[in-house]
Order: C-alpha cells, then sequence, then structure tokens
C-alpha cells in the first residue's frame, strides 16, 4: 500500500512530515519548475501550496491537495468536494463520482480518473476497435504493393529474390491507438499497488499491439475525431489529460510522477457558472439568460475584458466576477474594484457583484459616484457590491447555491 499523505490549498508541507522526504521535495520542485512555479511556493525546508487542488503521485508517495474556503471550517467536509465540483461542472461522468465510490476507502482523484479510464477503454473494446489503413514497408518475399527501388538495391542487394515494397495494410496499428496505448501503460505503471491493478492488466491483454511513439501537445491536438471513431471521444480526452500530467524521469530518472491539478479560481467559476446555467434552463418562466466569458474590445484591436459571468433578466444586465478566497474583512481590493466598475460601464450594467466562498454575507450596493453621473439623467448609475454565499450544505454541495446567488444579484441596494 502506498503512502498518502492530504493536505489542503494554502497549507504546508514540511520535510519530514507524513513520510514527505527530501527527494520528494526534489521532485515537487522540478514539477514546479517546469510550469512556471504556478503550483507551490517553495520555502527552504518544504512546500506552501497555492490555488492548485488535485493530486500528485511520486516514488510511492500520494499528496492529496483538497480546496477549503476557510482555514477555520473543519478539515473532513472539504475532501469529497473537489470530485463533487468536477462532477457538477462535467469533467467527470456521474457513475464515476457516485456515492458509493466516494465511500470506498483510500478513494483519491488519480484512482478515479484511472477507472473512468480503464472503463471508457473496456467499452471500445466490446464494441470493437476501428481499424484504418496505413502505408508499410518492409522485405517481402512476394512482390505486393509498390516497389521501392532504393529501399530494394539497399536492402536487398546480396538476397535478390527479396522484394522491398511499399504496400497498404488495414489494422489497429494507427495514431488514436498508440496514443491510447501509451496513456494506458501510464495508468499500469501507477496502478500497481491499487485495486486497478488487474483491470489494467485485463485490458492491457486485449489491446492490440501497435507501435511505440512518444507523443507531444501538437501531435494530440492534430488528432481528429469523425464519425467513425466518435465512440473514442471521451477516452481521447481522458488519454491526453493522463498524457499531458505525466512526468517521467523527472528526478535524474530515479522517479516518475503523474499530477492531475485544478485552478481552483478557474473551477469556481466553472461551477457557479453552470450552476446558474442549469437553474436558469430549469426555470424558464424566470427568463434569465446566463453567459460565461463574454468578450467586449477594450484597448486597440487586441485588448479585450471578459467578465467572468453575464446575467440577463427581462433586460436588465448584471454582471458576476468570482473569487475563490476570503476577502479581507469582507471588503474588496481596490483592484477589483476598479475592474468591476469597467465591466459594469462596457456591459451597461447597474448592478455588478464580487462573489466569494464562505458564510452568507451581502455588503448591499454601494454606488461608483462621479460628477458626470450626478448630473447626467440618461448615465447608468453603477452599483458593486461583495457578496459570499456557502458552498456546502451539511456537508455537501448546497442545492440552493443558484437561487442564493440569485438572491444576491437582484437583491437590495444601498446607497
Amino acid at each position: 500500500m502506498q503512502a498518502s499523505i492530504d493536505v489542503f490549498e494554502h497549507g504546508r508541507l514540511l520535510i519530514g512530515e507524513q513520510g514527505f522526504e527530501k527527494n520528494h521535495w526534489d521532485a515537487f520542485v522540478k514539477l514546479n519548475t517546469l510550469h512556471n512555479n504556478e503550483y507551490f511556493d517553495i520555502l527552504h525546508n518544504g512546500l506552501r501550496f497555492k490555488q492548485y487542488v488535485g493530486v500528485i503521485q511520486v516514488d510511492g508517495l500520494l499528496v492529496n491537495i483538497h480546496p477549503k474556503d476557510d482555514k477555520n471550517d473543519a478539515d473532513e467536509k472539504w475532501k469529497s468536494v473537489l470530485l463533487k465540483m468536477l462532477k457538477a461542472c462535467g469533467k467527470l461522468k456521474a457513475q464515476y463520482t457516485g456515492e458509493a465510490q466516494l465511500k470506498r476507502q483510500h478513494i483519491n482523484l488519480l484512482e478515479v480518473y484511472f477507472e473512468y479510464y480503464l472503463n471508457e477503454l473496456e467499452q471500445l473494446l466490446r464494441l470493437g476497435l476501428v481499424k484504418r489503413y496505413r502505408t508499410e514497408k518492409s522485405n517481402v518475399k512476394a512482390l505486393k504493393g509498390k516497389l521501392d527501388f532504393a529501399g530494394n538495391l539497399r536492402y536487398n542487394f546480396i538476397h535478390q529474390e527479396r522484394f522491398y515494397t511499399s504496400h497498404q495494410v488495414y489494422d489497429h496499428n494507427h495514431q488514436l491507438h498508440q496514443v491510447l496505448a501509451v496513456a494506458l501503460n501510464i495508468v499500469g505503471q501507477f496502478s500497481r499497488t491499487t485495486f486497478l491493478n488487474d483491470k489494467c492488466k485485463r485490458i492491457q491483454l486485449g489491446f492490440p499491439e501497435v507501435n511505440a511513439i512518444k507523443p507531444n501537445i501538437q501531435l494530440l491536438e492534430n488528432i481528429k475525431i469523425d464519425r467513425k471513431t466518435a465512440p473514442y471521444e471521451n477516452a481521447l480526452e481522458l488519454a491526453k489529460l493522463i498524457i499531458l500530467n505525466y512526468s517521467p524521469d523527472i528526478n535524474q530518472g530515479k522517479q516518475k510522477m503523474i499530477s492531475i491539478l485544478f485552478d481552483m479560481n478557474v473551477l469556481w467559476e466553472e461551477f457557479v457558472l453552470k450552476t446558474l446555467q442549469n437553474y436558469a434552463n430549469q426555470h424558464p418562466d424566470q427568463n434569465w439568460k446566463v453567459t460565461g466569458q463574454e468578450s467586449k474590445q477594450f484597448y486597440g484591436r487586441y485588448r479585450s475584458i471578459r467578465p467572468d459571468i453575464v446575467l440577463t433578466q427581462n433586460e436588465i444586465t448584471y454582471v458576476i466576477d468570482t473569487k475563490w478566497k476570503c476577502p479581507f474583512n469582507n471588503t474588496a481590493s481596490i483592484e477589483d474594484l476598479r475592474q468591476m466598475y469597467t465591466y459594469a460601464r462596457f456591459w451597461n450594467a447597474n448592478k455588478v457583484m464580487l462573489l466569494y466562498p464562505g458564510e452568507p454575507y451581502d455588503s448591499g450596493y454601494q454606488p461608483y459616484p462621479n460628477s458626470l453621473d450626478l448630473f447626467d439623467q440618461r448615465t447608468v448609475h453603477h452599483r458593486c457590491k461583495v457578496g459570499m454565499v456557502n458552498v456546502l450544505d451539511e456537508g455537501k454541495l448546497s442545492k440552493r447555491l443558484a437561487e442564493d446567488i440569485l438572491g444576491l444579484v437582484v437583491g437590495p441596494k444601498r446607497i
């Protein structure tokens, strides 16, 4: 059984704590360097985590980084939140984040994604894998295909009974399966001590032999799904996730690392957006329209601004900007207030809101007064507020989140 450590975003992990050793620290430092120091702050004797959550496995050690919106909250209630938020955002299928899955002892995000991938491959094997034509060059004893004269002179100058030909082969050895095989081998490396080991070996035995490749980002992005390969879509996306987050030989060839990390600022924004969109679809009588990442030209040809969420109801526009942090004294920074004023002007919204997770709080709308607004009756009077909503309700994601957010958005203004 591999060692496991549970930590929380913005927490610290020091060398010598919970089995975290110097060799693990070295690997984490190199991973952080590869990603422009985005994941952690490096301490001389440990790490301080940032807003990235997920899982990292290296050299037999599994580090689970959990989200937590308040350092004073109990730790236990946050440990299953990430899986539930990923499910709500459509990054995991429902059957892989059910209650039985969450209650399984020692379950972690890495195993969830690995099992998701293995199940997709199992389904593809059951349906039957797609074959494609490819060109193969080889020495054969009977002439078939097109004779490669240069190759024939090079390889068969003595053995003139052979033919070096270029011919078509119809089989499973094509790029799509080669990529899936790479991801399958990675899963095999990191699941040897888990409940997935037998399943992974069984799928590896059933998977056809293909050429070994070293895929890069460009190759992965160039693979296209067509009508014939439509059932491969989920498996390919998961394979990309696994391959791009795998770091072989990160520490002088001695250790291999895999990490699946999510920026909580981005995930919180997506989660709120999906929650509001689902509510709007379920309550069409309320006339809510919810869009995310609307862009408008801001300065010159290449500068634009893009608020997180834009709401419209009966031709009234509201703007929400989500922040995954605890604001000091429940007040917004001057930079955030300036940003919200810009959104209000460009979207002609009289109400904009900064939304944080936490204990319910409503600052009330405060105006952005200026001399032009005071004397021009046609000007929309822009107002901003700070709002906070509970993400959890009795240890589970709040089912009233959309109603709570909309209640804050249209709530009474304070002058």
